[in-house]
C-alpha cells in the first residue's frame, strides 16, 4: 500500500488565506469592488487572530460565492496561471517546504486538502510538484460562468470524506499517512490518518492536539519556493519530527 501526507493550504502551507491573496488581482482585473477588497483584508486579519469556527467559514464561503457568481470560470483561471508565482509563492512557509520535500524523498504522496476553489489550489499543487489536490468546487453553468453555488465544498468532514475516497482509489494506507493543519475545522482530516499534526494551531486545534498528543509545529519562515538555500539541518529536524511521532500515531489510530 501507499503512504501519503495531506497538507491544509492556508496558514499550513502559506501564511495568509490563499483567496485573500489574490484579492488584488482580482480588484484590478474588475472583478472585486473596492469595498469587498476592504472587508476581504478585515476578514483576513480576524483569521489570523482567532482561528476559523464553523460559523465563521460559512459566512466567508456564502459572501464569497454571492461575490463570484457570474465570473467567467476561464477568465479566472488565466488570472490565476498568470499571477501565482507572484502571489502565492512568496508566501510558502520554508518549514512546510522542508516536510514536503522530505516526504517525497521518502517515496511518500504529497496532497494539498483546501477549502480553496480548485482554480488555485490545483495550480498551486503544480508549482510544488506534489501528487495533487483536493479542493472546494464551484458550480459552472452551460456558459462558463459561475453560478453562485457549490459542488463540493472541501470543509470539515468532507475533508475526511474525500481522503478516504482518494485512499480507496489510490491504495493509501491512512493508518500509516500524515495530515497536517492549523485549524479545529480540520479535526476529521486530522483525525483520519495515523499521524496527525497541528501546524501554527488555533486555540481549539492546539487544546485537542494536546488531549490526542499530536505533536504541535510552528511554521514562521516565509520563503520563494525557487529562491529558497536548501538547508540540510531542518530536513533532518523534519524527519526527526516524523520519526518521534510515528509509533504514538500508529497506536492511537489502531485505537479508533
Amino acid at each position: 500500500m501507499v503512504r501519503a501526507a495531506f497538507f491544509d493550504l492556508d496558514k499550513t502551507v502559506i501564511a495568509k488565506s490563499s483567496l485573500v491573496a489574490f484579492g488584488p488581482e482580482f480588484h484590478a482585473r474588475g472583478l472585486l469592488h473596492r469595498r469587498t477588497l476592504i472587508w476581504g483584508v478585515l476578514s483576513q486579519m480576524m483569521f489570523v487572530r482567532y482561528g476559523a469556527d464553523e460559523d465563521r467559514l460559512s459566512r466567508i464561503s456564502e459572501s464569497v460565492l454571492k461575490v463570484t457568481k457570474g465570473w467567467d470560470h476561464l477568465e479566472v483561471k488565466q488570472l490565476v496561471a498568470e499571477t501565482i508565482n507572484e502571489v502565492i509563492e512568496p508566501l510558502i512557509y520554508d518549514e512546510a517546504l522542508e516536510l514536503i520535500d522530505h516526504h517525497l524523498g521518502q517515496g511518500d504522496e504529497v496532497w494539498l486538502v483546501s477549502m480553496s476553489p480548485t482554480e488555485i489550489v490545483e495550480p498551486f499543487a503544480e508549482l510544488l510538484g506534489i501528487t495533487g489536490a483536493i479542493s472546494s468546487r464551484a458550480t459552472i453553468d452551460e456558459n462558463g460562468k459561475f453560478t453562485g453555488e457549490m459542488e463540493f465544498f472541501a470543509r470539515g468532514e468532507n475533508k475526511a470524506i474525500a481522503m478516504r475516497e482518494l485512499a480507496a482509489r489510490r491504495d493509501i494506507d491512512l493508518s500509516e499517512s500524515y495530515a497536517y493543519s492549523d485549524s479545529e475545522t480540520d479535526i476529521p482530516m486530522l483525525e483520519a490518518v495515523g499521524h496527525a499534526f497541528a501546524v501554527n494551531a488555533d486555540r481549539p486545534l492546539a487544546k485537542i492536539a494536546h488531549e490526542n498528543q499530536w505533536p504541535l509545529l510552528s511554521f514562521t519562515h516565509p520563503v520563494r519556493a525557487h529562491d529558497r538555500s536548501k538547508s540540510h539541518t531542518p530536513f533532518l529536524v523534519s524527519a526527526m519530527v516524523i520519526g518521534a511521532a510515528a509509533v504514538l500515531g500508529r497506536s492511537r489510530y489502531q485505537q479508533r
